[in-house]
Order: structure tokens, then C-alpha cells, then sequence
């Protein structure tokens, strides 16, 4: 992670930690780099969540682009998957995409995609920093070279249509919920699922700028659970932000996490022999009841670091098909380079279709086992992390739990932080452990005063 860009781009308060100045210094390098630096008139696509300051940093970014020199091609208010499958096959220089997902209206971000629609490059997102910072030069364009903005709704369009077809379905009959978060996922998704003849229930897909994830969407799911129960509908989707994400409620109500879906559509895979390696990615936070029931029916799994970015590193070096996170965060890498919401909220559709069988049915081998996690404020996470006497603590922990747990000692990527997680069959076992390794972090000194 750089000084401004982590793990899913420029993120912060806007008009604080991330500025309108900082939005032209991305514009007028990305402008720069992917065009008069090579010769050549940089084309760039932007797309933007409902957040009331999506508007300035659109503005901003394009001025940016067009002072030095690019065409600025605009999407409006539309998905972060959106505007990857653009960059991808509408031959973009990169693509922008103006959100901080699941984050409330008031923050916002900026992320940087490349012409194959997949998260920009460290070394590229290095030298905008450095522009950023003032080490970098870069010039204006003149007269001719000036780029423009163009309008380019068409772009949304045509990724609905590749939604549309994804389908190997019809959806006629099954009534299904949308909860959009009052997000990007407002003027897409809805669509989708009519055109695929579903009779469709929508709550939160009304934004005003403000409401943008508030009481709602994915990270608030409660509110599908109920409105799925009351309307009696067969399955819900929840989405966030920028749809990057989804998450599911079955007939009864039941959550259906990305975990869930990593195994419902890994089976699925593999009964058709479509499962390449034979394993599913996930992170190290997916639950332990994901990888007991992966375990009884034979796939395999890899484990990467927390991050859509992680997983779909491992991906693309190995060859795996599917993976994805706990969140919802899904990628179905046949058909994306990013984690996609309502993607997975189709293939989901998909399995329920060909299996014809109810959520709640296909999602039941999974058991979440109990979880206790725990952030320990330290004054250096290496020392901390490294300690002998605490590494042996996690290996007594490790050795206790065996085959029916599994400990997770690691840093926190934004804060001087320590998280301890433990999962085990019952919230006293994880409560115990935790506190077991906690108490050695303390006695050893590292805990920050």
C-alpha cells in the first residue's frame, strides 16, 4: 500500500483526507501517462456511486484529464463491475471509479482500474503519488490537444445487456427482493432482474445523496431478512455501495454470506466438471464452517490475505475459477476481473435454478462455527506479531483447539493494531482463547498506552 492508495484505492473523508486537488492530480497524471507521455490521446472512462460529493470529484477528475490532454468518457451513476467490464472491452486506456463502497456518504474514494479492467498496477499507483506529492512534472496540454468529456451512458447500457446474458435461465416466477443500498446498484439491477422475467421487490433504491449505505444494504441486512419474511419471497439480494458486493437472505430469512456462495457455486462447479484445480481462493477471515464442508465433498482451497485484491492475485497465478471473501465480495474470474454484486447475485439465481432447489437447502452444510475476534491496541505490530512468547501462545492455542478450531493472529493493515480471532464450537472456547493470548500480549509489554 502506498501513502495515499491501500488496498481499494484513494479513500477518505471528502474535503478532508481526500480533496477535490487530489481528484485534478490524479486526472491530469492519468491524462499525462496514458497519453502525451507515449504520444497519443489518453481515453479514460469514469463511472460514479450516488454520494452527493461523486459529483465534484467526476468534475474534478475530468478536468484533470482534459487539462492534460485526455478524453474523459462518462458512465454517471453506475457500478464499480460496471466500469471494469468497460475499461475491459470498450478499449479503454483505464478506468476510474468514483466510490468508497461500503462506506457512509461522507466518505468517498477513488479507484484505479487498467485497460483490462483489474485493480491499476503498484508501480502506476506509485508515480501518481508521487505527482500528488509534487516530484513529478507533468505538462499541460495546448490548443488541439485539449481533450473533451463525453457522454457515455451507452457503456452502462451495454454491461446490462452482459448481465442479461448471463443468464442461462429464465426467472419467471421467482419473486425476489433487491435491497441497493440506495447505491449505484439502484438503476441496474432492477433491470436486470425484469428483463429476466422476475417478479421483482425493490427497497433503498432511492437516492438523495446522503442515504447511500444508511440503515441499509449489504452491511445492514436485516432489513432484506424481514421484507423477504413478510413478502414472502423465494431470495433477496443485497448489495453495497458500488455493488462490488452481495449478500443473500433465503426463503426462511437466513443469511446467505460470500462464504456461502463460495461453496454453493464450488459444488456446483465441480459437479460439472467445471471447477479448475479443484479449489475455491477465500481469506484467512472465512469461517471455519466453509472449510469443513469443502472438506466433505473434496474441493480444496487456497487462503490468501484479507482483500478482494489478494484473491484475485492468486487467480490469476494459479488458474482457480472462483473465489472470494466472507463480505460478498465474489469473483467469478470466466467473467470478471472484479468482484461483482450483481454477477453473483445471478450465478446464485443459476444454481437455485438448475438444482430446483430453495437457498435455504443449498447454503445448509455450511455451519459457521462461533467466532471471537479481538483488536489489541499495540506500540509496534512486528514486535508484537513476532514476540516468541507470543507466537507461542498461538501455537498452545492452535495445539488445543486441533481439527475443531482454528486461531488467526495478524495486523491490522490501517491501524497500530493487533486482531486476534479465534473460532471453535462454542462462544466460551473462542472467548477463552482469545483472552489467553491477549493476556501474553500484555505481560509482555506490547500493549500501546
Amino acid at each position: 500500500m502506498g501513502k495515499y492508495f491501500g488496498t481499494d484505492g484513494f479513500r477518505g473523508e471528502a474535503n478532508k483526507n481526500l480533496d477535490y486537488e487530489h481528484a485534478i492530480k490524479i486526472g491530469r497524471f492519468l491524462g499525462w501517462y496514458y497519453g502525451a507521455r507515449i504520444d497519443k490521446k489518453a481515453k479514460i472512462v469514469i463511472g460514479k456511486d450516488t454520494r452527493r460529493s461523486s459529483y465534484m470529484f467526476e468534475y474534478a477528475l475530468c478536468t484533470g484529464l482534459m487539462a492534460s490532454g485526455a478524453d474523459a468518457y462518462i458512465m454517471h451513476v453506475t457500478t464499480t463491475p460496471s466500469v471494469s467490464y468497460i475499461a475491459r472491452v470498450d478499449d479503454f486506456d483505464c478506468g476510474i471509479m468514483i466510490s468508497a463502497s461500503h462506506n457512509p456518504f461522507y466518505d468517498n474514494g477513488i479507484k484505479l482500474l487498467n485497460s483490462h479492467g483489474e485493480k491499476m498496477d503498484e508501480e502506476t499507483i506509485l508515480l501518481v503519488e508521487d505527482y500528488i506529492d509534487g516530484k513529478v512534472e507533468v505538462p499541460l496540454a495546448e490548443r488541439e490537444n485539449i481533450g473533451r468529456t463525453v457522454d457515455y451512458v451507452a457503456g452502462r447500457n451495454r454491461y446490462i445487456g452482459y448481465l442479461i446474458s448471463m443468464s442461462k435461465y429464465s426467472f419467471k416466477d421467482v419473486k425476489v427482493g433487491l435491497d441497493c443500498a440506495n447505491g449505484a446498484a439502484w438503476s441496474i439491477a432492477k433491470a436486470v432482474f425484469d428483463a429476466l422475467g422476475a417478479k421483482t421487490y425493490v427497497i433503498n433504491a432511492d437516492p438523495d445523496g446522503y442515504n447511500i449505505n444508511t440503515d441499509c444494504g449489504s452491511t445492514h441486512i436485516e432489513h432484506l431478512q424481514k421484507f423477504v419474511v413478510d413478502n414472502h419471497l423465494d431470495i433477496g439480494f443485497a448489495y453495497d455501495g458500488d455493488a462490488d458486493r452481495c449478500l443473500a437472505v433465503d426463503e426462511k430469512g437466513n443469511v446467505v454470506t460470500g462464504d456461502h456462495t463460495l461453496y454453493i457455486y464450488g459444488k456446483y462447479m465441480k459437479e460439472r466438471g467445471k471447477l479448475i484445480n479443484n479449489k475455491v481462493v477465500t481469506t484467512v477471515m472465512s469461517n471455519f464452517g466453509l472449510y469443513k464442508a469443502l472438506d466433505a465433498i473434496g474441493i480444496e482451497y487456497e487462503k490468501t490475505k484479507v482483500g478482494d485484491k489478494y484473491v484475485y492475485e492468486n487467480m490469476v497465478k494459479t488458474g482457480n475459477r472462483i473465489g472470494g471473501e466472507q463480505s460478498g465480495h465474489i469473483i467469478f474470474s470466466k467473467y470478471a476481473t472484479t468482484g461483482d454484486g450483481i454477477l453473483t447475485s445471478l450465478k446464485l439465481m443459476e444454481v437455485m435454478l438448475a438444482k430446483e432447489k430453495p437457498m435455504s437447502e443449498l447454503a445448509a452444510p455450511v455451519v459457521f462455527y462461533p467466532q471471537v475476534l479481538k483488536n489489541v491496541r499495540v506500540k509496534s505490530k512486528p514486535e508484537a506479531q513476532n514476540d516468541p512468547d507470543v507466537q507461542k501462545a498461538v501455537a498452545d492455542v492452535a495445539a488445543a483447539l486441533g481439527d475443531e478450531g482454528r486461531i488467526l493472529v495478524r495486523e491490522s493493515g490501517t491501524e497500530p493494531v493487533i486482531r486476534v480471532m479465534v473460532e471453535a464450537g462454542t462462544h466460551e472456547t473462542c472467548e477463552k482463547y482469545v483472552d489467553q493470548v491477549i493476556d501474553v500480549i500484555k505481560a509482555k509489554g506490547h500493549i500501546a498506552e
